[in-house]
């Protein structure tokens, strides 16, 4: 942030173009971060697919450029991102901030930066005519593209942390991934971790019973929990009312709505444990082989070691490592998700 501190752009552009879960997680909290710092200027934000719902609904006074295709083709996908740098070009834009770290923002942030725009952040360790001529002669390593601390280079002074096992040093931020990001790779002192999106209140009045919702459609572990149908007839057993939800299948204005009137989500690690802090309805991640201090959810499992049966790991050459399945028993995590709802019940009336 020092190169910014010197003046006070007009018009600035943010990119952060991952999930819509990655977007609430960094986009929300930098652009609000923005928006304090330089009250007066006009702020955009680039991002991609339903990143444009999650802008619309926590920051509604944002110009929002999107990408609405991401082709998978290298290529394809090179061309889409030479289209947006026109657009960006176009917009005469004072300051230009890449948050990402995905190798085609960064192919943006660094052909820009060739072209003479003013841009801060993360771009490419090459220029872009360096690339085109690897690409041309074919010399162009998979590892380049695919391995981040290979492609990427920042004028954020302190990125070189985001390379590190942040998470088992002694500062562990209460925000997890998304501050230690933002306020120790990036630089943003005085940062607030706010990511709220206020909802209209739902005309339907509340059960009484306890509503816990099962998110368990992603996992950062590569492999789902295998048990969901028998933990929800655990829960249901217990008479606690479950919902199910697919981030696949369900509109993300509804899967908010559906978390906000929740009493807790149930889930393995992943970009939806961000969903559901922007509605505030608290979490119990299924931690399996994932560090929980990355996410610091309300609740979690002890994590394991890849699953030997669902993870797709073969584990022949560990002869001490169990072959039948290590995820969380359902009865036992039901046990544990009706202690937290009398414990969260407990603390809301003494709040």
């Amino acid at each position: 942030m020092n190169e910014l501190a010197a003046s006070s752009p007009q018009k600035i552009l943010l990119i952060r173009m991952l999930s819509e879960g990655d977007v609430v997680a960094i986009g929300v909290p930098a652009l609000r971060f923005f928006r304090q710092k330089f009250p007066q200027a006009e702020l955009h934000f680039l991002t991609f697919a339903q990143g444009k719902t999650i802008i619309e609904m926590a920051e509604p006074d944002t110009t929002i450029q999107v990408l609405d295709v991401w082709p998978d083709d290298f290529f394809q996908a090179m061309e889409a991102f030479l289209g947006l740098a026109e657009i960006i070009i176009g917009e005469g834009y004072q300051q230009i901030v890449n948050l990402d770290t995905a190798f085609m923002p960064c192919f943006l942030s660094r052909f820009l930066q060739d072209a003479g725009e003013p841009v801060s952040g993360n771009y490419l360790s090459i220029s872009i005519e360096k690339l085109l001529d690897q690409v041309r002669d074919q010399s162009l390593q998979a590892e380049y593209v695919n391995i981040t601390a290979a492609y990427m280079v920042s004028s954020f002074f302190t990125m070189d942390r985001w390379h590190t096992n942040w998470w088992e040093s002694e500062y562990l931020p209460d925000g997890g991934y998304p501050e230690f990001y933002l306020k120790q790779c990036c630089g943003f002192a005085g940062l607030l971790m706010d990511m709220n999106i206020k909802l209209p209140e739902s005309p339907i009045e509340k059960p009484d019973k306890k509503i816990v919702v099962l998110c368990m459609s992603q996992s950062e572990d590569g492999y789902l929990y295998p048990h969901t149908e028998a933990l929800r007839m655990a829960l249901q057993s217990k008479g606690i009312e479950v919902s199910l939800c697919n981030t696949a299948e369900l509109p993300l204005s509804h899967m908010l709505q559906l978390l906000q009137e929740s009493d807790l989500m149930v889930a393995k690690p992943g970009g939806i444990k961000w969903l559901a802090d922007a509605v505030k309805c608290p979490t119990l991640l299924i931690s399996g082989a994932t560090e929980p201090k990355v996410f610091m959810p309300d609740f979690a499992t002890d994590p394991t070691i890849p699953c030997p049966v669902h993870s797709g790991q073969s584990n022949e050459p560990q002869l001490n490592i169990p072959s039948h399945c290590n995820c969380d028993e359902p009865w036992l995590l039901a046990d544990n998700i009706e202690s937290i709802l009398a414990d969260l019940a407990e603390g809301c009336e003494h709040a």
